[in-house]
């Protein structure tokens, strides 16, 4: 096995393509094809289902191509050790999140300090952004779980409590408090499951033996949102997340003790990326401004 198979299979797994493969590597299509087949013949493997112009990875292909984004991941970072002298640091930095909210002041510094990096982000409920950081698809997530494995590095940005929300005029005028109880008998919108702010609702529910079933499960937040709007029924949100919204109005949930906490997570074998670990220190710079100064 050839450093230049794993690279010529990386990169066609990577870019899903041949012909994009080789256009990265500055290589032509056959040779690339002939690098990937002599990998396969090599050790009696299918790596990808080949069907017309189209290419898929085989199940032994997804296992190899999370071994190679960390084999190369790794020999990046023998690259930047042996030029440490370049202080600069670009690439990409790709962030998974339960709600952008938590993560717009430490974005604006970051950017700020690192102007040649460019920033992807996209949300996700807490199953998701650990499954795709751990499949090194994310470099930083912001999670609803304070414990997301011993695998973690986490970054606690806090905590809020859980409130519901509602269209104008779904409830009594001037009604802004709800029990478990009452909302049991009420049509309720639930984000999908994985969604820690449904599972903690839900498993407080629980404790006081009350069932609560949703009425509607919408993909994410903003679908959430939208549908209450309608007035469809009552969605449920942390109160640093709820925001402004002239068709909403916030209901407390009495006779619990709900917070939805927030943190920062990403792997801890990828402490070293030079993206991770910079944009870890502006949000730790952030966080300890925001602490208060002990009293004396």
């Amino acid at each position: 096995m050839r450093h230049s198979q794993l690279k010529a299979f990386h990169h066609v797994a990577l870019l899903g393509g041949f012909s994009r493969a080789a256009e990265s590597l500055h290589l032509t299509q056959p040779a690339i094809s002939e690098q990937v087949r002599k990998l396969e013949q090599e050790h009696d493997v299918l790596l990808f289902s080949r069907d017309r112009k189209r290419v898929r990875l085989t199940d032994a292909g997804e296992r190899l191509f999370l071994m190679t984004k960390q084999y190369f991941e790794i020999e990046q970072h023998i690259h930047d050790y042996m030029s440490e002298t370049s202080a600069a640091i670009d690439g990409t930095l790709r962030i998974i999140a339960d709600s952008a909210h938590h993560v717009t002041d430490i974005l604006r510094t970051f950017r700020t300090r690192y102007p040649n990096v460019t920033v992807s982000l996209r949300v996700g409920n807490t199953g998701e952004i650990l499954e795709e950081l751990r499949a090194y698809n994310a470099e930083i997530g912001v999670a609803g779980s304070p414990s997301p494995g011993k695998d973690m590095e986490v970054l606690d940005l806090g905590a809020t409590e859980i409130i519901g929300f509602a269209s104008k005029g779904l409830l009594p005028a001037g009604k802004t408090t709800v029990t478990l109880k009452e909302l049991s008998k009420m049509p309720l919108v639930f984000r999908e499951v994985g969604s820690k702010t449904r599972e903690k609702l839900v498993q407080e529910a629980a404790k006081q033996r009350i069932a609560l079933t949703p009425a509607i499960e919408a993909e994410g937040r903003e679908a959430v949102r939208e549908v209450v709007a309608s007035g469809a029924g009552i969605g449920f949100v942390s109160l640093a997340e709820f925001g402004h919204d002239e068709r909403l109005v916030p209901i407390q949930v009495v006779g619990t003790n709900i917070a939805m906490s927030e943190s920062l997570v990403h792997l801890g074998q990828r402490r070293d990326v030079k993206v991770i670990r910079a944009f870890m220190d502006c949000a730790r710079g952030i966080q300890t401004k925001k602490v208060p100064p002990a009293k004396v």
